[in-house]
C-alpha cells in the first residue's frame, strides 16, 4: 500500500505559502536522519516517509532537467541511533541503510554516529561507501584495513566532477574534529587535513573549478569548516564555496563571505533544506544551461552580503517534511499560473493531468506564459490533514514505502508496551513541570533500576539529559518508541555505600562541571529550534471554501485561523527561511544530568547511598568523590547488558498509569 493510502500517515494542517526560488545551481539537503525513514507517525508537521522523499526528489530531478538547471542532492551523515528501523538490528542500520539508498544522492558525507562502534564503522566501509563510490566523501576519516591493519580512507577524499549543465565542481566531505570514535578509525583534525599533500594538490589542480562544494557532518558556524574554507580561499579568493553541514540538529544558514554561504538542515526527517544560486556566465564558468535563470519560476536575487560586488545571488529555504509540502512543490513550481478557486469541484485526476505534465514536458518559456495566464482552474480541496494527491507517487517511492512497512513488521516495531497517559516534552515546559519528560524518567529510574540484592539500600541513579532524544506523546508506546526516546546503550555502574553527605552533592557537582563531563555519544545539546510538535492539541483548522495557496496573480491563499507550533528559525538572513509558517514553541533550559532516588527516609536522607550512574561518566564521578574512591570501587549495578535503552520499556510495562488503557490507547 502506498503511503498516500496508509492509515498511519499524518499530513500537515496547512502547507507552504510561496514558491521556491530556482537558480542555475540548486541543492536539496538532508542531514542527521538517524533512522527516521518511516517519518513521524505521531506528528502532522513531519509525516512523510522516505518513500515520499524518493518520489519528491525524483520529481525535482525531472523539473531541474526540464528547466535547464542543475540540482544536487546532498546528505551529511548520521544515519542511525534514533529510531527502531535503524536501531533494532545488529549492527545498527543493517536494514535502514538499504532503504536510505533509494534516493539518488549526488554527494554524501560520514557522520560521527557511523564511527562509535567497530562493526558499524566497517559496515560503513563495506556497504555505504562501496555502494556510493566516489560520491561518498570522508576527507578526514580513515579506517584500519581489516586484513593489513593499514590506514585507508573510508570513502573518497574529494570528488571532481562536471554537472549535467557543465559546472565543474570540486567537493570535499569534512567531519568535525570528533574524538569519540572507535580505535579502528581515525579522524584527522581539519587543521592537519588542509596541510596534507592530496588536499594541496586538489585545491591547486590545473583543472578549472567553477564551484567548491564543502559538505560534512559539521556545524555551519564556529566549526572546522572555517579552517577548510580559509585554506581554499587562500588559493581561490573569488570562486564560490557552497557549504552544507549538520550535527547540531538545527536549521541554520550563515554567510562566510561575498561568494560563500552555508546551510544546515535540521534532524530526524523533519527538515529538507533548499539552497540555490545563480550568476554563472560563459565567461566565469563552464555552465551551459539556462541564462541568466530558469523562466517561469522565482529566481534567487539576494547577495550574500549587502555590500557584495560578486555576481552570485542566493536563496535558502527550510521545508517541513510532510506530503502536503512535497505535493505542493510538485504541483506548483511555477507561481504565475492564476489558480482560481471557485465552486466547481475538479477531481484530483483532472488537475493532475495538467500539473503532472510539468515533470515530463519542456519547461515553460517566457513566450508561453501568456497561454498559462489564460488558464483558470477550479478546485475544491478537502481538509488538508486528510487530503492526498494520489498522482504524486512514483513507483520507486511506493516501493520504498512498501519496504519500510515490511521491515517494520519484521522487526515488530509496532509491539505495544503501554499507553502514554499524557504528552511529555524535553524543553517546552519547565524542567520540574509534570509535563516535562525528566520527572517521569526520574521516577522510572527509581522504580526499575534496582539491584535486587541491594534494594534495601538507598540509591541515586544518575543519567544524562542528552541521552533522551525525543518527546513522548499521549497514546501508544511501542517497541519503536523505546528507541526514539532513549536510543543509547549506556550501562549502569555503581559505587556502594557512599556517605550521604557526599552522595547528595554529586548531581549538582556534575551539572556545574559543564559539557566536558559528557561523552559525545550520549550527549547532544537540546536544540533551540525545536522541531517537534508541541504538547498541545493542533491549533489550526482550515476553511474548506478558501484557497490552498498564496495570492500571486489571483491565487487565493488558504486562510489559517491559528498557526501550528513548529520551527521559527532565525539565521544570518533573518526569519524568512522557514517554508511553512509556525508559531514558536516555548523553550526552557534543562541541566546536563538528572537522577532518580529511592530507599530514603521521610526526610529524603540515609546514612549511606549506592551511587548509580551511566558508564561514561565514571571518571567524573570519581573525581568529584575524591581520593577515597577509585575504579576498583566501581562495578556494574545490575549487569553489563542492562542499559539506558532498557529501563523505560520496563517502567511502561509495570506502571499502572501506562497500563490503565492498555491495549486500547487513546491518542491526541
Amino acid at each position: 500500500m502506498s503511503s498516500a493510502c496508509s492509515p498511519t500517515r499524518l499530513n500537515a494542517s496547512y502547507g507552504p505559502s510561496s514558491a521556491l526560488e530556482w537558480g542555475q545551481l540548486n541543492f536539496l539537503h538532508t542531514t542527521d536522519t538517524h533512522g527516521w525513514l518511516e517519518g513521524h507517525l505521531k506528528e502532522k508537521n513531519y509525516g512523510a516517509d522516505w518513500g515520499d522523499f524518493v518520489t519528491f526528489s525524483t520529481h525535482f530531478k525531472h523539473q531541474a532537467g526540464n528547466m535547464g538547471v542543475d540540482l544536487l542532492i546532498v546528505d551529511t551523515g548520521d544515519l542511525h541511533d534514533g529510531a527502531g528501523l535503524s536501531d533494532a538490528t545488529s549492527p545498527d542500520g543493517e536494514i535502514s541503510i538499504t532503504i536510505f539508498d533509494d534516493v539518488d544522492y549526488d554527494l554524501l558525507a560520514i557522520g560521527n554516529h557511523e564511527l562509535y562502534l567497530a562493526d558499524v564503522a566497517y559496515q560503513t566501509l563495506t556497504e555505504i561507501s562501496a555502494y556510493w563510490g566516489d560520491k561518498y566523501l570522508t576527507s578526514n576519516v580513515q579506517i584500519a584495513n581489516p586484513q593489513t591493519g593499514e590506514w585507508e580512507y573510508i570513502g573518497k577524499t574529494h570528488r571532481y566532477f562536471t554537472t549535467e549543465h557543465g559546472l565543474r565542481i570540486m567537493a570535499f566531505g569534512v567531519l568535525y574534529d570528533f574524538t569519540g570514535n572507535t580505535n579502528v578509525t581515525k579522524v584527522i583534525p581539519a587543521k592537519t587535513m588542509v596541510t596534507q599533500k592530496w588536499f594541496m594538490e586538489a585545491i591547486n589542480s590545473c583543472d578549472p573549478v567553477d564551484v567548491f562544494v564543502l559538505i560534512g557532518h559539521n556545524p555551519v558556524r564556529g566549526s572546522s569548516f572555517q579552517t577548510v574554507f580559509n585554506a581554499i580561499r587562500a588559493i581561490h579568493p573569488d570562486t564560490p564555496i557552497q557549504i552544507l553541514g549538520g550535527h547540531s540538529h538545527i536549521r541554520d544558514f550563515t554567510v562566510y563571505d561575498d561568494s560563500s554561504v552555508a546551510i544546515e538542515s535540521g534532524r530526524y526527517c523533519e527538515t529538507l533544506g533548499w539552497m540555490s544560486m545563480s550568476g554563472f556566465t560563459t565567461e566565469n564558468s563552464g555552465f551551459d544551461g539556462i541564462f541568466p535563470n530558469p523562466a517561469g519560476v522565482p529566481n534567487p536575487t539576494r547577495k550574500a552580503t549587502n555590500t557584495s560586488t560578486s555576481p552570485w545571488v542566493y536563496s535558502r529555504r527550510y521545508l517541513d517534511w510532510n506530503r502536503l509540502t512535497f505535493a505542493y512543490r510538485k504541483w506548483f513550481p511555477f507561481p504565475h499560473w492564476p489558480y482560481h478557486i471557485s465552486g466547481r469541484n475538479w477531481s484530483m485526476w483532472e488537475t493532475s493531468l495538467l500539473f503532472s505534465s510539468w515533470a515530463i514536458s519542456e519547461p515553460p518559456r517566457p513566450k508561453a506564459q501568456d497561454l498559462y495566464h489564460a488558464v483558470t482552474i477550479d478546485i475544491e480541496f478537502t481538509d488538508a490533514e486528510t487530503w492526498y494527491d494520489h498522482t504524486f507517487d512514483y513507483d520507486n517511492g511506493r516501493a520504498t514505502t512498501s519496504e519500510i512497512t515490511e521491515y517494520r513488521e519484521q522487526l515488530n516495531l509496532k509491539e505495544l508496551y503501554g499507553c502514554v497517559p499524557q504528552n511529555y516534552c524535553l524543553t517546552c515546559v519547565p524542567f520540574d513541570s509534570s509535563s516535562n519528560i525528566f520527572p517521569l524518567l526520574a521516577e522510572a529510574l527509581a522504580e526499575v533500576v534496582v539491584n535486587e540484592d541491594r534494594k534495601d539500600v538507598a540509591r541515586y541513579i544518575i543519567s544524562n539529559t542528552g541521552g533522551i532524544r525525543f518527546d513522548m506523546y499521549k497514546g501508544p508506546f511501542t517497541f519503536d518508541d523505546s528507541f526514539i526516546v532513549s536510543p543509547f546503550q549506556d550501562a549502569f555502574l555503581y559505587i556502594p555505600s557512599v556517605p550521604y553527605a557526599q552522595a547528595s552533592t554529586l548531581l549538582d557537582a556534575l551539572n556545574n562541571a559543564g559539557a566536558s563531563g559528557k561523552r559525545s555519544l550520549g550527549y547532544m545539546p537540546v536544540e533551540r529550534d525545536l522541531c517537534v510538535d508541541p504538547i498541545v492539541e493542533p491549533l489550526s483548522e482550515v476553511r474548506r471554501d478558501e484557497g490552498l495557496f498564496n495570492s500571486v496573480r489571483g491565487v487565493t491563499r488558504r486562510q489559517v485561523v491559528d498557526l501550528v507550533p513548529g520551527y521559527t528559525t532565525t539565521d544570518d538572513w533573518g526569519t524568512d527561511g522557514d517554508d511553512t509558517a509556525h508559531s514558536e514553541i516555548p523553550y526552557y533550559d534543562i541541566p546536563d544530568f538528572f537522577q532518580g532516588a529511592a530507599g530514603f527516609d521521610a526526610n529524603g536522607e540515609a546514612d549511606v547511598v549506592d551511587v548509580v550512574f551511566v558508564d561514561f561518566i565514571e571518571s567524573d564521578v570519581l573525581a568529584i568523590l575524591g581520593s577515597a574512591y577509585s575504579s576498583a570501587d566501581v562495578t556494574y549495578y545490575i549487569s553489563a547488558n542492562f542499559t539506558t535503552q532498557d529501563y523505560l520499556p520496563l517502567f511502561v510495562k509495570q506502571s499502572a498509569a501506562f497500563q490503565a488503557d492498555y491495549p486500547n490507547c487513546p491518542s491526541n
